[in-house]
């Protein structure tokens, strides 16, 4: 009997490893196209995950033993997938910002856009403007996404929107900004393209922009 994709999603929503990887693995030995594991398994189990998440019926703990869980199974899935398949929703280059060692909303923001089919390029903690600039060019990103948890780390982010400016990388590279003392006002005033006041809301702002560019 065929995998049924619907228990590979609920397995992903609890946050069940090891039923995820059994299931994923069953479904490549029946010769399943990895990239509908990936559509109607993995992402649709994190995009349930990211609305409960929003909803606050799901906390950070729960968001992460999914993501793991998917983290698991896309590493199965990644070598069988053709260059056709693989192409990914759009590349976010992710860092929390010069001065700033906090990472734990990043690393979920990071999770949650893999999970939702984002190519994501994490640059880690403490990350110079010119740095984010460097990677974004060399990876040709949709999105530069910046975090702080610091009121006094905030003002790096209007560098990196000064130095997207000078490099000449905007508008075709967004700029969407993040943290628990950031706001859509802080957003506006910097020039940003965006802000998300969560890891879920973050996804539905990186998919809004790239439709709006499409």
């Amino acid at each position: 009997m065929a995998v049924d994709l619907q228990a590979l999603a609920e397995c992903i929503i609890r946050g069940n490893k090891n039923d995820a990887l059994a299931l994923a693995q069953q479904a490549i030995e029946e010769g399943m196209a990895p990239q509908t594991i990936i559509n109607d398994g993995l992402i649709a189990g994190m995009a349930v995950v990211g609305q409960r998440f929003k909803c606050n019926e799901y906390y950070i703990p729960e968001v992460l033993l999914a993501a793991r869980a998917m983290k698991e199974c896309m590493g199965l899935l990644r070598p069988l997938l053709t260059d056709a398949d693989a192409k990914p929703k759009g590349t976010v280059v992710i860092a929390t910002v010069k001065g700033d060692l906090h990472d734990i909303g990043k690393n979920l923001v990071s999770m949650m856009l893999q999970g939702n089919g984002f190519e994501v390029v994490d640059l880690g903690t403490d990350v110079d403007p010119d740095e984010l600039i460097r990677a974004a060019k060399q990876h040709r990103a949709d999105i530069i996404a910046t975090s702080a948890l610091l009121t006094t780390t905030m003002p790096a982010m209007k560098e990196v929107v000064a130095a997207a400016d000078e490099a000449g990388i905007r508008p075709a590279t967004r700029i969407i900004i993040g943290g628990a003392p950031v706001t859509q006002e802080y957003a506006q005033e910097i020039g940003a393209d965006g802000f998300a006041p969560d890891a879920a809301s973050a996804v539905d702002l990186a998919q809004s922009l790239l439709a709006a560019a499409a």
